[in-house]
């Protein structure tokens, strides 16, 4: 049997690879998304105090460590049983949306917007964001970056840093903001606003105005009907922060709604021997490997996911958008992989909007910040959703507060096995016996796993087996005697 390797992937957070394996006629018999990276936070958090959790774990990633620092403040709260003041919550919201909208910029100008404004068979070192730069002007080059910076600007005046926050505490936040600090933060919110728009329209002039596109979006290529997942607020609106995980079938009915605290009621975690991400799945319909429909476990948590298991979104220009996708594609939900980079400016949209709305709300210049703790602490579970899945810490302590248990499922965690699922049926659909396998062709491959915007560095926990290693064995002037590898 034949393998084609892409080794290693590329524009993602993390280190990956695909092997993709041809039968004797040259069809497609499988093909795996390989992750020989382990990070291992679950185990080396263990003796850690659990105050030290937003700040140990929001260095998991440098993507994404606001969505860390947030879930594991609020599995503080549930562990200290203490409940945060109106102000504090407004203002971890808010420093949330600003950077959900600056997270979700990143991805579509730099990771995944390329193979749509560049092309996907353009040559690889002109699909990056230099290359979108190119393509569509300096100006529009300047908007991305001017909103990169003023969202890490503004994380780092609330949060305390740019990059990794040392802010949210249980029952609270550290610093609350003042009145200018208050008009700035709008003022950025609402040219925020306007890059969303912007970003949209843009999405139509090179996507949806592209007719080949919109066919490889349609194409049965990159559809998986499975469940999904997301977080709503009381009216089944999308919510990042706070709200029910909901669970919704590959027909759109509600299959669960339920509590962060009761996440072990309905998902478990599958491991396989081949890779450090688990796999987790819905344990009420149970684990049936790599395929997808009703009888499978196997969901989704991505932009397109939450829009999928929600009945609109709570404010009214993402709204407005959130009908357009679903009218353009036939209904809900939606089944195009491809598909969930609209939702995602939908999501920007929303961010952005919300970002507004908090930063207009007076309760953000309160006082009283936070309540302090009292409780001795013993289990406690917090739940955000990560712009790349739902994301959910479990901690259980002594009676001194040091962790005992840790337990992280993180949103590509959640979409491990589909992401796996997506490349198959792309290799599948697109390789064929005997045609040339060429680069541009192995980039469409890629692009299945890049819609999910994976951040692997986030998800490796699982550690099989032993570590893979290569030895290489040389004479003193560099000649290769022998090879030694041991494969994980």
């Amino acid at each position: 049997m034949k393998r084609v390797s892409i080794d290693p992937i590329t524009r993602l957070e993390g280190h990956g690879k695909i092997d993709i394996f041809l039968d004797a006629q040259g069809e497609v018999a499988n093909a795996y998304l390989q992750v020989p990276e382990l990070r291992g936070f679950e185990r080396f958090c263990v003796g850690r105090l659990a105050e030290d959790m937003p700040n140990l774990t929001a260095r998991i990633c440098g993507v994404c460590p606001e969505a860390h620092h947030m879930a594991a403040t609020k599995a503080l709260d549930d562990l200290f049983r203490v409940e945060p003041p109106v102000t504090a919550k407004k203002l971890r919201e808010l420093l949330y949306s600003i950077f959900y909208a600056t997270d979700h910029t990143t991805h579509f100008y730099a990771l995944g917007g390329p193979d749509f404004v560049v092309g996907p068979e353009a040559p690889a070192a002109e699909r990056n964001i230099l290359g979108v730069i190119r393509k569509v002007g300096l100006d529009i080059g300047a908007k991305v970056i001017k909103m990169r910076r003023d969202g890490h600007h503004l994380i780092e005046m609330m949060g305390g840093r740019a990059v990794h926050p040392n802010w949210g505490l249980p029952g609270g936040v550290s610093r609350g903001i003042d009145g200018e600090q208050r008009k700035e933060i709008e003022r950025l919110g609402r040219e925020a606003v306007e890059f969303a728009k912007f970003s949209i329209g843009l999405f139509d002039d090179v996507v949806l105005g592209n007719s080949d596109y919109v066919e490889m979006i349609k194409s049965d290529t990159f559809v998986h009907r499975t469940y999904n997942m997301g977080t709503v607020d009381e009216n089944n609106h999308v919510n990042f922060y706070d709200g029910m995980v909901r669970v919704v079938g590959p027909d759109g009915r509600e299959h669960a709604r339920y509590a962060a605290r009761d996440y072990l009621n309905y998902v478990a975690e599958h491991v396989e021997p081949w890779s450090y991400l688990k796999f987790p799945f819905l344990k009420k319909v149970g684990w049936r490997g790599f395929v997808d429909g009703e009888d499978s476990g196997v969901y989704k948590a991505t932009p397109l996911s939450r829009l999928n298991v929600a009945e609109g979104m709570a404010t009214p220009l993402a709204q407005r958008e959130y009908e357009r996708l679903f009218d353009t594609l036939g209904g809900k939900p939606v089944h195009h992989t491809l598909a969930t980079h609209w939702a995602r400016l939908v999501e920007l949209l929303y961010a952005a909007e919300r970002w507004v709305e908090l930063a207009t709300d007076l309760e953000i210049l309160g006082d009283a910040y936070r309540v302090l703790p009292t409780e001795t602490p013993t289990e406690g579970i917090g739940c955000v959703e990560a712009p790349r899945g739902t994301l959910t810490h479990h901690y259980k302590t002594d009676e001194r507060g040091v962790l005992t248990h840790v337990n992280l499922i993180v949103g590509t965690t959640n979409n491990y096995a589909p992401i796996n699922m997506s490349i198959a049926k792309a290799a599948k659909g697109l390789i064929r016996g005997g045609s040339e396998i060429r680069e541009g062709l192995l980039n469409k491959i890629e692009m299945a796993f890049r819609a999910y915007d994976p951040c692997m560095a986030c998800a490796t926990h699982s550690l099989p087996g032993s570590m893979p290693l290569i030895v290489n064995l040389r004479r003193p002037d560099g000649e290769m005697i022998r090879t030694l590898q041991r494969d994980g």
